[in-house]
């Protein structure tokens, strides 16, 4: 096994045992792989076809572990809808370790879906199918649109039965990301006042993904700048899709600013800012417009938990975390607005007036009932001079198209204020406003036919979602939004 693999690590290990619980993954009855991610497997520096055989098989199902692997479940707390968890810790995943890509980069394996650990609370440990297949699609389908997530790089089933509302096949992914550490993790260890692990914890966040800190002159203090960053580009990136992550729990926000935990995820179809498709989320606490402020109150907990090594005297470490934590709002909203600017074909930031142009089109929409994705990608089809009989792509999403051709007048305007040329900008704007989205129905829809056996559909939506900003009219029902008998209004975790 170990000539088919790379070197395998698992440097969290290295942390007292408190960090964790070393547990083994439940052997599946009857693994059979469903899917394997053959471009990530080849960056992990992993022989595709190995993975495939006996062996590889083996141990992307948990029942045999390379070399140098450590399965732990990793330990943290976190509030869960705003609400105080005092200890979650991974409950049906198990990192494996890590191995470091072709790439340079270092990146956690864990098998989600693992079997039962000490952080259960009661539960199985075990996934069923259908979030297995969602997180594998949606989380691709996102590294495809260029946002930083957690990636899939093989989906199994067990043989299994696992038992929900009914009994369900069972199916564990093996997922990939530049570390699984959460803002939970520090909340779990301030929680216990446990300062000395506060400290490690930090010091293992800044050694894996922001070494420039240790720089600083305060280098916690950096770190949190540093997240925070990550964590303003990540979400507003979100918000230029129309991704709704669903459970935005402090438990799911990582440190190194990757998107993770596709359970009630949804891209949304006609714009409204107050969407929700998450089934448990009944007071829209995780809203679409919702989120960069929910972001803004999870950072600011970590700044909590951080406080005790940012500064010895306590009044300045507060007025530090302070003074980031009244950034970050200001720091959305020029994030934001650069992204819709880019969306809507700005090439420069010169003019005051741009995100009440953006905001005008965005209420024009809401009002208007119009998809979200195909409005911006219609609108990098329109020239830099015409009107209602041009503007047909666009204008006609409406149910008063009159309503876009007034915003329309003023866009125009300014994009003759900015001299470069249409093809330019309508190049710039397909490079941006994706074609294809992995649109809920279309999941439900390959989740359904993957229960009865068929993984037809599954595939074919993965090669349209690898290049959502490629034009392949051939595909065009994939870009088509849900009929009302197909529209999906709740989406759900799945555990």
């Amino acid at each position: 096994m170990t000539e088919q693999f790379p070197t395998f690590h698992n440097s969290y290990t290295q942390l007292p045992e408190r960090f964790y619980a070393r547990v083994a993954p439940a052997r599946p009855k009857a693994p059979a792989l469903l899917a394997l991610n053959k471009g990530l497997a080849e960056v992990l520096g992993l022989d595709a076809a190995w993975l495939r055989s006996e062996e590889g098989l083996a141990m992307l199902s948990g029942q045999r572990l390379p070399e140098g692997a450590a399965s732990i479940a990793m330990a943290y707390a976190g509030h869960q809808f705003g609400g105080w968890v005092p200890q979650l810790g991974d409950g049906r995943a198990i990192l494996i370790g890590e191995v470091t890509g072709t790439d340079g980069v270092r990146r956690d394996l864990q098998l989600k879906g693992g079997g039962p650990t000490p952080f259960s609370r009661g539960g199985d440990g075990l996934a069923w199918l259908g979030p297995v297949l969602r997180e594998y699609v949606v989380s691709e389908a996102m590294a495809a649109l260029g946002v930083p997530t957690t990636r899939s790089l093989a989906a199994v089933a067990t043989g299994n039965e696992v038992v929900r509302e009914t009994v369900l096949p069972g199916a564990v992914l093996t997922r990939v990301a530049r570390s699984h550490i959460r803002v939970g993790t520090f909340q779990y260890f301030s929680a216990r006042r446990d300062v000395e692990a506060v400290k490690m914890l930090a010091d293992h966040v800044i050694a894996r993904h922001y070494p420039k800190a240790r720089e600083a002159e305060n280098p916690y203090l950096a770190m949190l700048e540093a997240v925070i960053d990550a964590q303003v580009a990540l979400v507003s990136h979100w918000q230029s899709i129309g991704f709704i992550h669903g459970v935005m729990n402090t438990d799911n926000m990582t440190l190194s600013g990757e998107t993770i935990d596709y359970g009630p995820c949804a891209f949304m179809d006609d714009y409204h800012p107050d969407t929700v498709f998450s089934s448990i989320d009944r007071g829209g606490r995780y809203a679409y417009s919702n989120q960069p402020p929910i972001a803004q109150w999870n950072l600011a907990i970590l700044a909590s938990a951080l406080l005790p090594i940012l500064n010895g005297d306590k009044d300045l470490a507060i007025a530090d975390a302070q003074a980031l934590i009244d950034s970050v709002s200001p720091r959305f909203d020029a994030a934001i607005v650069a992204r819709f600017r880019s969306k809507i074909g700005l090439a420069d930031e010169r003019e005051e007036g741009d995100p009440a142009l953006v905001a005008d089109l965005l209420s024009r929409m809401s009002a208007n009932m119009v998809d979200f994705t195909n409005l911006f990608r219609a609108l990098g089809k329109l020239p830099n001079e015409g009107g209602p009989s041009t503007d047909a792509p666009a204008r006609d999403l409406f149910a008063d198209p009159t309503v876009f051709d007034k915003w329309a007048e003023v866009w125009r305007r300014r994009l003759a204020r900015q001299g470069i040329s249409e093809a330019e900008r309508q190049a710039a704007m397909d490079a941006v406003n994706p074609a294809f989205i992995p649109r809920n129905h279309r999941v439900e829809a390959m989740i359904a036919a993957a229960l009865n056996g068929d993984l037809t559909p599954m595939h074919e939506l993965m090669d349209v979602l690898s290049r959502p900003y490629e034009s392949r009219p051939d595909k065009a029902d994939y870009a088509a939004p849900p009929t009302d008998q197909q529209r999906v209004t709740a989406t759900f975790c799945g555990t």
